[in-house]
């Protein structure tokens, strides 16, 4: 097996200093729950924290599978070839949406997008993503490739029978409009839910799983949690987005799937659903939409 690229995170959150130092283990989970969301090719921290490392630690605390998403053709062949090599992963591969405007301006778009079904095809592969929208990071002359690789993508995962994962960023109207315009897949994911309740609502009407990360935990994050205890139990799924999106009281610290308890615990208080009762639906949720390993 090939390494890891181990490229690295961005800065910290507030483009500060950040403190790298891994934070420590939670307390295990009363029922074993997948992060359904990783990156484990970006490295991050001022420590060398291996593949090893990152699935034994995640094992201890009770987080048993990950689903490892790689986010270029780079990152989706490490996915693929690392997945076929632990029991622990399957993989999602895609161009993330910030890539299609790239890869489009110097031709080459169409050759990755042909890569990615290649790739999705294999069985380790449950889902085709993160694809969507970035209204964030891509400004108004990129977004006409954006939508068609988003459109691409959405079609790939039909063909192909596999899940869909969303990527997200300001963008909520676009995606939900593109998403129904092209009819979705049987199960699909907004990944690293950011909406508010209408928004929840509309996704999961439309037949959504929302992904919540440790971003549900943060003190400013009042309407998301709004929008978790609004969401019906049976579309709930978890995820860390790592080695991004730390949840509090680690918020900046580097993230890892064996924090996955950290978004838990704060889940069951908001729901009001016992932590053992919440992490069994949150597994059968996740087995539904990417199936057994």
């Amino acid at each position: 097996m090939t390494a890891a690229p181990r490229r690295r995170a961005e800065t910290g959150e507030n483009g500060g200093r950040r403190d790298l130092s891994r934070p420590p283990a939670p307390e295990p989970l009363p029922h074993p729950v997948t992060d359904n969301h990783c990156h484990l090719d970006i490295g991050d921290g001022d420590d060398d924290f291996t593949l090893a490392d990152a699935l034994a630690a995640a094992g201890e605390v009770n987080v048993h599978r990950i689903v490892q998403v790689g986010c270029d053709l780079r990152g989706a062949r490490w996915a693929v070839e690392t997945a076929e090599q632990h029991p622990q992963l399957v993989a999602a591969v895609a161009l993330h949406p910030n890539e299609a405007p790239v890869l489009a301006e110097r031709g080459e778009l169409e050759a990755a997008l042909a890569e990615i079904e290649q790739l999705a095809a294999r069985d380790v592969v449950r889902a085709v993503g993160e694809t969507g929208l970035d209204h964030f990071r891509t400004g108004p002359e990129g977004r006409g490739v954006q939508e068609e690789s988003f459109r691409q993508h959405i079609r790939i995962a039909k063909r192909l029978g596999k899940a869909l994962t969303i990527h997200d960023r300001d963008a909520h109207e676009d995606v939900l409009r593109v998403v129904l315009d092209e009819g979705p897949p049987d199960h699909w994911v907004m990944h690293c839910f950011s909406g508010d309740v209408d928004f929840g609502r509309r996704c999961v009407e439309a037949g959504a799983h929302l992904s919540f990360a440790g971003t549900v935990t943060f003190k400013n994050a009042g309407p998301l949690r709004d929008a978790l205890r609004a969401t019906p139990v049976d579309r709930i799924l978890v995820e860390t987005d790592a080695p991004f999106l730390t949840p509090h009281p680690y918020r900046g610290r580097p993230n890892a799937s064996y924090l996955v308890p950290q978004t838990m615990r704060l889940m069951s208080e908001v729901t009001g659903v016992e932590l053992g009762e919440l992490c069994a639906a949150v597994e059968a949720n996740t087995t539904r939409v990417y199936g057994d390993w």
